[in-house]
């Protein structure tokens, strides 16, 4: 859309690159009603930007803008690391959004088209690697393709043998935060309250947001808890697997060793604190959110 829309050169004036949480749709509503220069055309695109959370005041304002972008104006939502979820609840939002909104949905790659592309690019780089070993890589490094390219180059790089193995990748691969607040609720239910505080002292000092932090943290302990409810059903991996949508049996396997180290209990009260701090967060000023993490850590591993 850049290439078809604006003039290489004219970036500075025509190309205007908004990102949530915080962007109003005042912010949105300005970048769209900047006249284009020396083109004929603006584009504007608005980064994980969750509008279906916005208050009902932003809401109503997004709607007019919605109802009325100008013709010199292509307007584009990108939905990367939140998701595009809508809210039955609503009506008006959607309605405009049915109305005004081309809606494009870019699927991920299966598991077993992804293993089968690791595989032919390790052995491009003179490498191999097997099914479990290429399933852990993309629990560790996520899903997202390009991300991959640049992950497979280290690890083969690095590699002494022409067998990749899991130690390969731990040794110079990046993990996604998913795989880092696992290792670190991991750390908590094997009492290695040292391993856990040094995963959560890394991502602070990457500097991310300790809400973000608790909303993984959030999503990994439900996990936990549902497979917890799967031992003491008789339930196994694949009705794991299938409740998260999850693209392989690895994570499923990971989450039900997991859970074989703590007991009902404890996961109903690990999920309720995340629910009191997420809640302490998003509504008292000037809290020392860090150290709130730090703490609810703690409870966890003391709890635990």
């Amino acid at each position: 859309l850049q290439t078809l829309l604006i003039p290489k050169g004219s970036e500075d004036f025509n190309l205007h690159r908004l990102s949530g949480p915080r962007l109003t749709a005042q912010e949105v509503a300005d970048a769209v009603e900047a006249m284009p220069m020396m083109a004929a055309n603006t584009l504007v695109t608005v980064t994980d930007w969750d509008i279906f959370k916005l208050e009902e005041a932003q809401r109503s304002q997004l709607i007019e803008l919605l109802e009325d972008i100008p013709e010199y104006c292509t307007l584009l939502f990108i939905y990367d690391t939140v998701a595009y979820k809508r809210d039955g609840k609503m009506k008006k939002l959607p309605a405009a959004i049915d109305k005004n909104v081309e809606v494009v949905e870019f699927q991920g790659q299966s598991r077993d088209a992804l293993v089968r592309w690791l595989q032919k690019r390790f052995r491009a780089l003179d490498h191999q690697i097997d099914l479990t070993t290429a399933d852990y890589m993309l629990f560790y490094c996520g899903t997202m393709m390009d991300n991959l390219i640049s992950e497979v180059s280290k690890v083969a790089a690095y590699a002494k043998a022409q067998q990749i193995t899991a130690a390969d990748i731990d040794a110079v691969a990046e993990p996604v935060l998913d795989a880092r607040i696992f290792d670190m609720t991991n750390a908590v239910t094997a009492r290695n309250y040292d391993r856990a505080a040094g995963v959560l002292a890394e991502l602070l000092r990457m500097q991310m947001e300790p809400i973000a932090i608790l909303a993984a943290l959030g999503k990994e302990l439900r996990r936990l808890y549902t497979a917890r409810l799967a031992l003491d059903g008789g339930k196994d991996r694949v009705w794991l697997k299938e409740l998260w949508s999850m693209s392989s049996d690895y994570p499923a396997k990971l989450l039900l060793q997991a859970a074989r180290n703590v007991d009902h209990d404890w996961c109903r009260q690990a999920v309720k604190r995340c629910q009191v701090l997420d809640r302490r967060m998003k509504s008292e000023r000037n809290m020392d959110s860090e150290g709130e993490l730090k703490l609810l850590l703690m409870e966890l591993a003391g709890g635990r």
